[in-house]
């Protein structure tokens, strides 16, 4: 943090030679875990969720963007019985494939110190006591603390596996890169059941920051016969879901099944499937 104008700020890297500003109105927890720097802060957009310097999560913002990592895998998948979320610290993401329909969601973090914190210090996801739940498999959502990557080398039979990490180095040499990769991809596409679902974070759609999504979407479709990008239109980040089989109109599938899930979405709707699902020009290519 720095000091300007007689307040704390969070000064977070965008991209070379950018940054952005998040004043801070009060710490709530800050912590160094084996893995990341932690910081659970009041910011103008409530509390927020800050890992390695950058912005995980808001208060004001976070319902937006994981209705976007996880509502397209939803309706893409044929069924939405038993889910794997790899990351995703605060636990929404386990939380709306549960209302979305899900019988079993294994939720893997690398980091057990992060999931508690947020469980201890965010007002979304896990209560202390529903973490607790999950902890002892006493639910839908059982809360594996594993190597994400490690734990996906023996996994079979997800309906849909979501992947929900910081973004990916500029280095490539991050401990969760590895876990953006193609080999890492395969490992998804083989514990996939039929009609299964894979899905990440892919970075941001803006030109002056979209070197992840252009290397996330290569790699899906490289990977994927059926992918379908998700732009979120009130956040700024995309995502990018694959099936393993051949689909003729992926959205138009995704569409129908919108009306019929039985999680109500307030950030998605059939006319954001519609404009949302069309990649940027220059991802495209």
């Amino acid at each position: 943090m720095i000091e300007h104008d007689g307040h704390l700020w969070i000064d977070e890297p965008t991209t070379p030679g950018t940054r952005r500003l998040w004043r801070v109105d009060a710490v709530l927890h800050e912590e160094t875990t084996p893995f990341q720097d932690i910081l659970v802060a009041v910011t103008e957009q409530g509390a927020s969720l800050f890992c390695g310097g950058e912005r995980q999560s808001t208060e004001f913002s976070q319902l937006v963007y994981h209705e976007a990592l996880v509502i397209p895998p939803a309706l893409l998948a044929d069924r939405l019985d038993r889910c794997l979320v790899i990351g995703s610290s605060e636990g929404v993401a386990c939380q709306i494939l549960v209302e979305a329909g899900a019988q079993a969601v294994d939720h893997v973090d690398i980091d057990r110190r992060a999931v508690r914190v947020c469980a201890d210090h965010l007002p979304y996801g896990y209560t202390v006591a529903e973490l607790a739940a999950a902890e002892r498999g006493a639910g839908p959502i059982t809360m594996r603390y594993e190597d994400g990557y490690a734990f996906l080398e023996s996994a079979a039979g997800y309906d849909v596996i979501v992947v929900d990490l910081p973004d990916e180095s500029a280095e490539g040499d991050a401990q969760h890169d590895r876990l953006y990769g193609a080999a890492f991809l395969e490992m998804c596409r083989k514990a996939l059941a039929p009609g299964g679902v894979v899905s990440t974070q892919a970075g941001c759609m803006t030109l002056w920051r979209n070197d992840t999504l252009r290397r996330s979407w290569a790699r899906f479709t490289q990977a994927f016969p059926s992918v379908v990008y998700y732009g979120s239109d009130e956040h700024e980040w995309a995502f990018v879901s694959a099936r393993a089989d051949t689909l003729a109109d992926p959205v138009g599938f995704m569409r129908e099944k919108l009306a019929r899930l039985p999680y109500r979405p307030v950030s998605i709707d059939d006319a954001a499937l519609t404009g949302n699902t069309v990649p940027p020009r220059s991802v495209r290519g």
